[in-house]
Order: structure tokens, then sequence, then C-alpha cells
């Protein structure tokens, strides 16, 4: 079995750890828990403390940096004009931030272009069955694969909150998905977005990803990777490039990930806040995309569900990451370590790239919320799996609902 990770150009490792209360505390970080197109890079991380913020949204919509931090990364010797003008390639130990509150994200303008979206591409890392070998007993039947289909164009209008996530590791440039996901401190207006906690941070073995972006309908009119190769930025990113200020994930998935098998797959989860490269009109993401999906952190039971529909850009072969797709089936089990919450667990061939995608269902007002996102799959391709949104997810979601709460 393969875990379902961000998809990029070089091969990585991932990892995070830090134990503390299985509440909420930790940050963004890139998972190496994504099917085969994820990635994660290597590393010596040591994410812990509470999630603080790394940057936040001045009224232009430009990234500033808090001046405490400022000095903090003058600390590992970082200049930041030097870092925009390509310092940030530099992934040595000692300057790769790993801490809570090292992350910066600064907007690089123009960096994030057709060709560099385009060329992001899938590690193909792999697990074997043994990474199930602590089940609690409680694991279904694997579930018959179920073809993944493409979603019709154009995807604003047929699956608008859904997008691609892009951040550079020290393997090269990668790319995950994410949804749009509603702000319950800015009602209409939100700037959050949802993907896999492996697609923002390495993990136990690892740091930050830099320069992560997110990119709503990306090649919102399903043009062939031929036609993508002259396609006009407009045409690859119609909705523009959405730059992340803060990021955050959980404690569990920091102090357990890794690039290979399912530690910490569940709680691989994160919530990224965003700000437009360049300028919206004053309208938020939401806006912007014209929708935004409610979360349920009342994750029913398995029984319960009738069905779930994950959206992702898959990148592995045989697809090739440009287009999105989509498959529906009704969830089963996945036990993989005997003290963490089971997993839900579908049928589908999607491959990495599609990790961090989200997951839909019937939520328990009745209406269709995101209950999951894409997290593990197996080197066959044939099912994948999501952490069940609780108590910690939650607390991760309200702690950057609450910074920007009235911005």
């Amino acid at each position: 079995m393969r875990p379902i990770r961000p998809s990029f150009t070089a091969r990585r490792g991932r990892n995070a750890r830090r134990r503390t209360s299985p509440a909420l505390t930790a940050v963004a970080l890139t998972s190496a828990l994504l099917l085969s197109a994820t990635a994660c890079a290597s590393g010596d991380a040591e994410a812990g403390g509470e999630a603080s913020a790394t940057a936040t949204s001045a009224g232009d919509g430009k990234i500033t940096i808090p001046d405490d931090l400022k000095d903090k990364l003058k600390e590992h010797g970082i200049d930041l004009d030097k870092w925009k003008n390509g310092a940030w390639k530099d992934w040595s130990k000692e300057d790769w931030l790993r801490e809570a509150d090292e992350y910066i994200n600064p907007i690089i303008e123009g960096l994030w272009d057709p060709d560099r979206m385009r060329d992001a591409e899938d590690p193909e890392k792999a697990v074997d069955d043994s990474d199930l070998s602590d089940d609690q007993g409680v694991t279904d039947p694997e579930p018959e694969p179920v073809e993944a289909k493409a979603v019709a164009p154009t995807y604003q209008a047929n699956a608008p909150e859904a997008g691609k996530v892009f951040f550079d590791s020290p393997e090269g440039t990668m790319v995950c998905s994410a949804t749009v996901v509603q702000d319950p401190a800015n009602p209409g207006k939100s700037n959050l977005v949802w993907t896999a906690g492996h697609c923002v941070h390495a993990g136990k073995d690892g740091g930050w990803y830099r320069n992560i972006a997110f990119v709503p309908s990306y090649n919102n009119k399903a043009m062939a990777t031929q036609e993508l190769e002259s396609a006009a930025k407009e045409e690859v990113a119609p909705l523009g490039v959405w730059w992340g200020d803060w990021a955050q994930t959980s404690d569990q998935w920091i102090e357990q990930g890794g690039a290979t098998g399912g530690d910490g797959a569940s709680y691989d989860f994160a919530v990224i806040h965003v700000t437009p490269e360049e300028g919206s009109g004053g309208k938020s993401l939401e806006e912007t995309v014209g929708s935004a999906l409610p979360v349920d952190f009342k994750a029913p039971a398995v029984a319960k569900v009738a069905s779930i529909t994950a959206t992702g850009y898959p990148a592995a072969a045989p697809f090739d990451g440009q287009t999105m797709y989509q498959c529906e089936d009704k969830p089963g089990r996945l036990s993989i370590s005997a003290p963490d919450p089971t997993m839900y667990r579908i049928g589908c061939t999607m491959t990495g790239g599609s990790s961090g995608g989200g997951w839909v269902a019937t939520g328990s007002d009745g209406k269709p919320a995101l209950v999951s996102n894409t997290s593990i799959g197996p080197v066959t391709a044939g099912w994948l799996a999501g952490p069940r949104l609780g108590e910690v997810a939650e607390g991760v979601y309200a702690s950057v609902s609450d910074k920007f709460a009235g911005q």
C-alpha cells in the first residue's frame, strides 16, 4: 500500500514528532501520507509548541511578517529580501524552519507560473501491508476499486470549492489537492482552505514546506496537457494564485507523520489561510470562487454514511495531474494503529496528487459537508483512506478561524 502524497519532481521523506494533548496545537505541515501524487521532505524536524502566526495579511492583501518573527529568523541567518530572491532554495538543516512559530511564506510574485505548476509531479512513495499490523480488529474488508471519473468542465461550475495546493520541498516542486471551506468567523467571506497535513509540513523528520499556494479551479476548462504547454496563466489559474499566510495541522501528525506508511494518518489534515498574490478587488476566496463547504466534525459512524465523494487531481500514472477526478463509494473502516481513531476507506483508483482533496458526504444536518480528506492509499491504487474529523480537527479549524476573525 502506498501513502497518498503531494506530487512533486523529486523524492523526500517526512514525519514530524511532538506529542501533547490530542486537541490541536500544531502547525502547518506536509506529511508523507499522500497516495502516489504527494511528496514529503526529509529532515530533522521538531515542529512543536502551539500553532502560532507566521504572517498576517495587510489591508492590501500582501503578507507581512511580525517583528518578533523577523528577529527569530535572524537567528537562522535569514534575510527576507534575500529569501524572496532565492535564499528559500537553501534546505540546509539549520535553515529549514521547523518550529511552529518559524513558518514563513512571503509572496514571491510570478513564482507559480503555468510551467512550474504543470511540472509539479508525484514522488511515488510506497507502503507495505505491515503498516496495518497494529489493526484494532475493526478494519472492514478491502473495498472493490471504483474507477475515478473525470469532472466535467468548467470546474468552477461543477466543483467550485476544489483546487490544487502547490509548494516547494528539498526534493523539488510538489502538488496536492484542497478544498475551500467556510469560516465561522467570517461567514460568506472565507479565506480558508482544507488539505492534508503532509501537504504543508514534512512531519517528524522535516520542517515547513515553502511557497505554499492554492489555485482554485486549476485548469478550469480541462485542457489537455499539450494545450496547457502554451496556455496563459489566466487559463491555468482563472481565479488567481492565493498564497498561504497561515497554516496549521494536528500535533499528532507532527509527532507521528512520516513519508511512508500510515503513521499519523488518522490526524492527517490541515487548514491554510490564504491571501491573493494579486488584487482580488477586495473579494475573499469564497466570494471569488462562489462557494465554500461547511465542515462536519460530528463524524458519523461508517454504517450511517450512505456514500462519500472524493475529489482531487491525481498525478501518478495513469493520470497526469492536470485534470480533476472524483470517486463515489460507500465507506468502510480502516484501522492503522490501535490507539488512533478508525479512518474512512473507499474504493477509488485515484493516485498521488489527489492527496488532501476533500471528501464530501451528507452532514449531520442533512446537507453536503466536508467530512474528510484523502490521506493514504495502496500501491495498487484501488482504494483511498481519510481521517474522520472529530475534536482534534475542529480545534485546528477553530484556531485558524479565530486568528483571522474580523479580518
